[in-house]
């Protein structure tokens, strides 16, 4: 087993993370130092944090439901472009399966617009 074809991948890694602390290192030292109390805080937007979120206690169902929609349509595409990619060696067994995949997502879909999902009050 050869590592010969890791050698440009290993190489990638070297560079970004030479370029992530070569970033961080002069950040350090050419960025401005102004601190204030302000700047300390956690949470710099002029609003006060408070334990408790605004609205009684409760989150919204649709922060969920958008979370779920990204995740579905996320995994959608996570699985369409190897699919893509590799079309022509799949065959018509590809074809069927993307298609019955694409479908199942479709009734996701639907049902969430169904639901009342996609409306932004």
């Amino acid at each position: 087993m050869s590592l010969s074809p890791y050698v440009p991948i290993i190489g990638l890694l070297a560079l970004a993370a030479g370029f992530a602390l070569f970033s961080v290192a002069a950040a350090r030292f050419a960025g401005p130092r102004r601190y204030n109390k302000a700047k300390l805080e956690a949470y710099e937007c002029g609003i006060e944090p408070s334990p408790e979120p605004v609205g009684g206690g409760r989150f919204p169902i649709k922060f969920y439901l958008t979370a779920m929609l990204f995740i579905v349509f996320d995994i959608e595409i996570i699985f369409l472009y190897p699919w893509a990619v590799n079309f022509d060696m799949l065959g018509l067994f590809g074809f069927v399966e993307m298609v019955l995949f694409i479908v199942a997502v479709f009734v996701a879909y639907a049902y969430v617009w169904r639901r009342g999902g996609l409306d932004w009050d």
